[in-house]
């Protein structure tokens, strides 16, 4: 009997084992900065372009109505109301645009009242102060917004039991996509439009004992961890995907031009054409 009990012991202790194995630490973490994706450091690395583009961002917005299940909240959207910030981060990071302050315009404007004020009350007192520059204007209007977000696209698991001892593990797939949109400011055209999707994935993992080592007397343990991919991280990876993709269907398509001509048969105009010619 001793045996017995030594060798469910052991087991226990296995399984509790494996189960400290997957469970990160609770600490403390100090604030980072955020580390860049595969996706955001191709965009570093684009080709130049001839000229810098004038672009703007008003909003892009969640178009999925999609709200968190319940028990979450009713009331708490799915995906993040703050894609426009990622939009506007991978477009400055692409070297492409000079983007404009849009989002926040009339915060801007009641700024620029006030600074005006005080120009023109130091010009009546005979100082030579320059006036207010005027507002620069953007030539290219993007727009769109995060179009879809399924969830259960793909649901599974495995799991095996012996003697009481066993483990299990089962995951899920939702998926976001995104669109987004090149227009014309001067005629309203839509120059180029491109939708580009995430999967998201959610991993659950148990380990646990449940057996009987004697009479009346029941050994159980169990742990688990559970990880899931953050659907906020997910929307800007597609993001900074669809606009990779839109600057390099522009420089197909001839809606904007590299500095270098021959950078059109570099690796990473390449990488990126190959969706366009499947």
């Amino acid at each position: 009997m001793q045996s017995k009990i030594l060798r469910m012991a052991m087991a226990s202790l296995a399984a509790l084992s494996l189960g400290a194995c997957v469970t990160p630490p609770l600490k403390p973490e100090a604030p980072m900065l955020v580390e860049k994706s595969e996706v955001a450091q191709d965009l570093e690395v684009m080709p130049e372009p001839k000229g810098k583009i004038m672009a703007s961002v008003y909003s892009f917005r969640d178009l999925t109505g999609q709200y968190r299940p319940a028990p979450s909240s009713s009331f708490s959207t799915a995906v993040t109301q703050g894609a426009a910030a990622f939009l506007i981060d991978a477009l400055n990071r692409s070297g492409w645009f000079m983007t404009l302050e849009r989002e926040g315009l009339q915060d801007l404007l009641t700024e620029r009242k006030i600074a005006r004020a005080v120009v023109e009350k130091r010009q009546k007192q005979g100082q030579l102060i320059a006036d207010v520059p005027d507002l620069f204007s953007s030539d290219i209007l993007f727009q769109g917004g995060i179009v879809a977000y399924e969830t259960n696209l793909k649901t599974g698991g495995l799991g095996a039991r012996y003697l009481g001892v066993g483990a299990s593990e089962q995951y899920r797939a939702d998926q976001v996509t995104v669109n987004l949109r090149a227009v014309d400011v001067r005629t309203g055209r839509i120059i180029n439009t491109v939708s580009t999707r995430k999967t998201i994935y959610s991993k659950e993992l148990q380990v646990g004992v449940y057996r009987y080592i004697d009479f009346k007397e029941l050994l159980e343990s169990e742990a688990g961890v559970t990880t899931n991919e953050p659907v906020q991280q997910c929307v800007k990876l597609a993001i900074e995907a669809a606009v990779a993709h839109l600057i390099v269907k522009g420089v197909l398509d001839g809606n904007w031009q590299l500095k270098n001509p021959e950078d059109m048969n570099s690796e990473i105009i390449e990488q990126y054409s190959m969706a366009f010619k499947q």
